[in-house]
């Protein structure tokens, strides 16, 4: 019996194929750009909100005291010759408001009379040392003629002659009639007086 007619194979295109290499296979390691890095210098922060930098010692740079303020340098000259006329228009008002109370004093108006003249002495005679002192010696001199200037307003309404002719004529008459009138509680009055210039004086010192 003869055999059926068989075509010859054909090699299959799509068959077993020998191994290729693969271009997605494994590849060498590359060095990662992010990878470690090496640590950065430090880099000065900002100051926070509210945050202030550190200050030296004493508030200046290289942590030494500030230099002292200029002491202002008055006129000691000038400071004197208003303190004397303070003295005189505060004995002026403290004889005007004695002989108005009837002779009755008050403390407040020594204080005012010594604080006048040492608003003076302190305001032109800046840190000069002896303006408090000559201060409070005219606020001593302030009380006794507003006391005496209160005496002769009083004796001027009596005998009916102008003040002027009583204080300056009759001066020794005055001081005799102010020693009758003194008292102890006078020397509270002499050291108020003292002391409202004293205190003014350093205080508008500057």
């Amino acid at each position: 019996m003869s055999q059926p007619w068989q075509q010859p194979q054909q090699p299959n295109p799509y068959g077993q194929q020998p191994p290729q290499p693969n271009p997605y296979g494994q590849q060498p390691p590359q060095p990662n750009p992010y990878g470690q890095q090496p640590p950065h210098p430090q880099q000065p922060q900002p100051f926070a909100y509210g945050q202030q930098p550190q200050q030296p010692p004493y508030g200046a740079p290289g942590g030494y005291p500030p230099p002292p303020a200029p002491v202002r340098q008055g006129n000691a000259g000038l400071a004197v010759g208003l303190g004397v006329v303070a003295m005189l228009v505060g004995a002026a008002i403290y004889g005007g408001i004695l002989k108005a109370s009837d002779g009755g004093q008050i403390g407040y108006l020594a204080i005012g009379t010594g604080a006048l003249i040492g608003a003076a002495m302190g305001k032109f005679g800046g840190r000069n040392p002896a303006m408090p002192v000559i201060g409070a010696l005219l606020g001593l001199l302030g009380v006794y003629l507003g006391q005496i200037f209160g005496i002769a307003l009083e004796l001027s309404d009596l005998a009916r002659i102008p003040v002027t002719e009583v204080f300056f004529d009759h001066f020794a008459d005055l001081n005799e009639a102010w020693k009758e009138y003194l008292e102890p509680i006078d020397a509270v009055f002499f050291i108020l007086g003292a002391a409202g210039a004293v205190s003014a004086a350093r205080k508008l010192a500057g």
